[in-house]
């Protein structure tokens, strides 16, 4: 307490000089300055931020201080209140409020919907191209099928050796099994038969081969959607089952049909011509069709299930099976069902109606026929529209018949409760109020409701087949295949949606993004690709992540060579022919217009190129290239055979587009063996004995010579004496492997302990100068550089050659028993030849490596004692 109050003492005198006796004394508490002090910044004018930002904002003519007071007494509480007071008895005022408020929250809403639309769809397309160049690096890297390993358990399965025990000890992914093994084998002939036929300039049912092969395989739900997708194509494409035998084929030439791009003109010209409306109604018809057959295996199977109910009786014609499936779905307890209408007790509207649903009309319009009277009772000239209905060729009513079916429609069925078959015959008859896709009682299923829509296709009104796709495009996969478990019920069913309406390329696209239905994709393209239904992308427009390329301003394209090179890249190593004939169907689009028909021919050339490449060496090698027999005599390959297919009609295109580019990448892949077979094939002898110069001269310092370097010497004396015989490319490079293979022989036999033979190799060479002759050895020195450059690289190797072969022959003269005087000249003659070598690799030192000239000298003074 002592020092507080001495200090209270001292800051009391430190203003005791300032206090005067007229002026009182002030005395305040903290809490009384505080308050004193905020009173005091109060009254000070603000100059902040604020006042700046008024000040600027005033120069614009805004009243910030305005706003913020109006901000400031702003009730929300009235926000969705209407503008205008209303009064109790407003009735309308109420109404148009609420109206226009409710456009508002739909306005909202819908903006809500499209935002989260557009987000979702943004990830769900980010997760997709993520996946799919996942894919793509993992088929790069060989990782998919388990690369060679799973190449091998296919070609085992070929062979029926251990197929089914390798590829169960795989490394590959999942799917790659027995079962589509067996399925890839089944194609594999369908190809091979299919580029034979074209070889022959005949046509080929390939829809239904691949059909046959598909349900020769033990089926699953893949193989039967295959199964059903190939008969819809049969039906699009009218490919008959079988063709007349090729034996007489000079007698029914003109009467043969020709399948291979038989509508490739018309699919890639003008959409807008009267071939291009034609095919689409052809595609129409053809879906159509299919749909038909494939509800009169549903009628005669729900007959056969349930024969009691359906009272078929021994009538077995088209109209008794009808009524008996009506008594199955639609007749319970006595009675029909509520909205069925009964004419002389039959439901003669839906007897009619599944008549046409199946493929029956002529049949359907018989049995109207017998009903007349009756039926012109209620339904005026009902039977004369449905009578020109069925007998048009293509179901299409004249514009009077359809004005006035409209009518009767708008008249007193549209809103009626009348019998739903007989809405629907109205509707097909006159196509009406196409808009309305849905009939209840009659679209029940998926394919009744996409038979009916394609029955109300008019291509020369709304929009036709095209604007049917654009609506099921608009529905997606997920409307037709819905996931079960996490999977989808049956696989395919898109596939067939989209190749129903035209949209092939799509299909197929469908089909490639499932690995289950990858192989499905690849020879489903091939058979739209043989028939001109497939129109591929140009070069630069190509995904390497996916084979559809779906441009703003132009139809969907598929890069048929994307799915070929993927699915054969499974097995090219092992089974080459096979890749091969898939390749050649690269090339059935070489017709298409706009330059893309020429670089689909360039593809396919280069994944020949890539298949020779990859191929393994040896006997198959061969006989995929082509090769020359132990007389000279050459045999051609199975590429050479079905250049025609490439479209490489002489041999000088040939060579040029295939063997001698192969050639190239064989060089520069290491494969010189290889390269030099295929520029051989391709008749390039000065190249051949390049190479064999560049290989030997590259093989010649190896110290082990292995089972490659032992086949490139037997093969370069096979060619050098065939070329000595017919004096083919002689020159520089032909006397350097004279040379090199000379070498070759020396050093084999210095290792087989003949060093006197070797040197005698060596001399007759005339290489390296023994003689003595200043002169001639620094003429020599000289010339060095004007060498082929294979020797000039390989100088170390044959001065250590020789210089080995001088001390070794030393060695033996020493040890021998010989008169002194011969043994004394003969070692002369050796220091000689030592001292010679000497001056030599003197004069030629820094060509070589300083640890080789120490070496030679060395030897060299080992050779003087």
């Amino acid at each position: 307490m002592a020092d507080l109050s001495a200090l209270l003492t001292s800051s009391k005198a430190l203003t005791s000089h300032l206090s005067k006796p007229d002026l009182p004394s002030i005395n305040l508490s903290l809490d009384q300055i505080e308050a004193q002090s905020r009173r005091l910044v109060s009254k000070r004018p603000r100059t902040g931020d604020n006042d700046r930002a008024n000040y600027l904002l005033a120069q614009a003519h805004v009243d910030a201080p305005a706003l913020a007071s109006s901000i400031a007494h702003l009730n929300t509480a009235n926000t969705f209140s209407p503008l205008q007071a209303l009064q109790d008895t407003d009735v309308l005022g109420y109404l148009r409020h609420a109206h226009e408020q409710n456009i508002i929250s739909t306005i909202e809403e819908g903006r809500r919907q499209t935002q989260e639309e557009f987000y979702r769809v943004l990830e769900e397309r980010a997760k997709r191209d993520w996946e799919a160049k996942k894919k793509r690096v993992f088929e790069e890297l060989g990782g998919r099928f388990g690369g060679d390993m799973m190449a091998l358990s296919v070609l085992d399965k070929k062979k029926g050796v251990l197929g089914r025990s390798m590829a169960a000890g795989g490394t590959g992914g999942p799917g790659f099994s027995a079962h589509m093994q067996s399925k890839m084998m089944a194609y594999d002939h369908v190809i091979g038969d299919m580029n034979a036929s074209r070889l022959r300039g005949i046509s080929y049912p390939i829809i239904h081969a691949l059909r046959n092969a598909t349900e020769s395989v033990n089926g699953d739900s893949t193989s039967h959607a295959m199964i059903e997708n190939c008969e819809l194509l049969c039906k699009i494409t009218q490919e008959p089952p079988t063709l007349p035998p090729p034996e007489h084929a000079g007698a029914h030439i003109l009467n043969t049909p020709l399948f291979e791009r038989k509508y490739a003109r018309v699919y890639l010209g003008d959409p807008e011509s009267r071939e291009a409306i034609a095919l689409r109604k052809q595609i129409a018809r053809g879906a159509m069709e299919a749909l038909e057959e494939q509800y009169w295996d549903v009628v005669e199977r729900t007959i056969a299930s349930r024969p009691m109910e359906a009272r078929l009786g021994g009538d077995p014609s088209v109209s008794n099976k009808i009524r008996a499936y009506l008594l199955v779905r639609y007749y319970r307890g006595g009675e029909w069902e509520e909205r069925i209408e009964l004419v002389s007790g039959q439901p003669l509207w839906a007897k009619l109606f599944f008549l046409v649903r199946t493929g029956h009309a002529k049949e359907a319009l018989k049995e109207v026929e017998q009903y007349q009277a009756l039926v012109d009772r209620h339904e005026t000239s009902f039977i004369s529209h449905f009578r020109a209905w069925v007998e048009s060729p293509d179901q299409s009513l004249p514009k009077p018949h359809r004005d006035h079916l409209q009518s009767v429609y708008n008249a007193h069925m549209l809103h009626s409760t009348s019998d739903p078959f007989k809405l629907a015959l109205y509707k097909l008859m006159g196509k009406l109020d196409p808009s309305r896709r849905h009939v209840p009682l009659v679209t029940t299923t998926t394919e009744d409701w996409l038979w009916f829509q394609l029955a109300m296709l008019d291509e020369e009104e709304n929009g036709g087949l095209r604007t049917l796709a654009d609506v099921l495009l608009g529905y997606g996969e997920k409307q037709f295949e819905p996931l079960v478990e996490g999977r989808p019920a049956k696989r395919g069913v898109w596939a067939g949606v989209l190749l129903m309406v035209g949209e092939f390329e799509r299909a197929v696209a469908a089909l490639w993004d499932h690995e289950e239905t990858e192989i499905e994709a690849v020879h489903l393209a091939i058979a739209l690709a043989y028939h001109g239904l497939l129109r591929v992308p140009p070069r630069a427009e190509t995904s390497d992540t996916t084979p559809l390329v779906v441009a703003p301003l132009s139809p969907p394209a598929l890069s048929l060579s994307t799915l070929i090179w993927r699915y054969v890249r499974q097995f090219v190593k092992m089974d080459a022919k096979e890749a091969l004939q898939y390749i050649y169907c690269v090339c059935l689009s070489s017709d298409q217009g706009d330059g893309v028909g020429r670089e689909q021919l360039e593809i396919a050339w280069d994944l020949v190129r890539r298949t020779i490449s990859l191929a393994n060496s040896g006997a198959a090698w061969e006989a995929l290239v082509g090769g020359f027999r132990p007389d000279g005599t050459r045999f051609t390959g199975l590429i050479e055979q079905g250049r025609s297919l490439l479209y490489l009609d002489n041999n000088k295109d040939f060579n040029e587009h295939i063997l001698v580019r192969a050639a190239r990448q064989a060089e520069e892949n290491d494969q010189i063996a290889e390269a030099i077979k295929l520029y051989n094939l391709a008749s390039d002898y000065n190249t051949v004995v390049s190479c064999l110069a560049q290989a030997l001269g590259s093989s010649l310092s190896q110290l082990n010579e292995s089972e490659a370097g032992r086949n490139l010497e037997k093969s370069a004396r096979e060619i050098l004496r065939h070329y000595e015989r017919t004096n083919k490319a002689a020159g520089r490079d032909r006397d350097a492997v004279v040379r090199l293979l000379a070498i070759r022989e020396a050093m084999n036999a210095k290792e087989a302990g003949r060093p006197e033979q070797a040197l005698e190799i060596m001399e007759s060479l005339e290489l390296v100068p023994l003689d003595g002759d200043v002169a001639k050895i620094t003429k020599r020195a000289e010339e060095f550089k004007d060498l082929h450059e294979a020797l000039q690289r390989n100088l170390h190797t044959y001065l250590v050659l020789v210089m080995d072969a001088l001390a070794a022959v030393h060695r033996k003269v020493k040890d021998s028993g010989q008169p002194d005087a011969t043994k004394k000249m003969q070692l002369s003659t050796l220091r000689k030849k030592s001292r010679s070598l000497i001056m030599f690799a003197g004069m030629l030192k820094y060509r070589m490596s300083p640890d080789v000239y120490s070496y030679l000298s060395r030897v060299d003074v080992e050779v003087a004692l």
